[in-house]
């Protein structure tokens, strides 16, 4: 199963390497930290991490992880950034955010029409985007994953377990 997180500079390094810890103990997962190019990408903090895979090289993901932070709204006028994410998360099994990577993915239109959460502080902003804001920690809307904070990336593969569950079922895998 391929597994892809998309990482920027100036991002929180948790909301990447949250969910990378849980998803990546999913039996056959195949992770991608997913960026323009393969260049170290320094987090809001100061922590470098190393994209494993880029937009281009980018194979068919199962799962489309996107988080936010610092940066999220630079991103989202980025047209290349934008053009990936719409196009991984359409053919994407499940499409997945952390805290205000919710813009993200709604900047690239989808959560159109699903429920989400996000960083409580933002989190009525998505209607103008289209999303349905809900005020839970994290939501599961079809197959929507939303976690409302930083931390939610850690729990939301977890908590999730029918989604998860099924992630990890033998048809998700290739």
């Amino acid at each position: 199963m391929d597994i892809g997180l998309l990482f920027f500079p100036g991002m929180p390094q948790l909301d990447v390497t949250g969910p990378f810890e849980v998803l990546a103990r999913l039996p056959g997962a195949r992770m991608h930290l997913l960026w323009k190019s393969i260049e170290p990408i320094t987090s809001d903090v100061g922590l470098t991490l190393m994209p494993t895979t880029t937009f281009a090289d980018c194979p068919q993901l199962d799962v489309l992880c996107v988080g936010g932070g610092p940066g999220q709204m630079a991103l989202m006028d980025d047209e290349e950034v934008m053009a990936f994410v719409a196009r991984a998360g359409a053919g994407a099994r499940y499409v997945t955010s952390v805290c205000a990577g919710c813009f993200i993915l709604a900047g690239a239109g989808l959560p159109d029409g699903y429920k989400s959460a996000c960083h409580w502080l933002s989190r009525d902003q998505l209607v103008i985007l289209g999303a349905i804001p809900v005020k839970e920690r994290i939501v599961v809307d079809r197959n929507r994953i939303s976690g409302g904070g930083v931390t939610a990336g850690i729990d939301f593969p977890s908590r999730s377990r029918p989604s998860c569950a099924a992630m990890m079922s033998p048809s998700a895998s290739s």
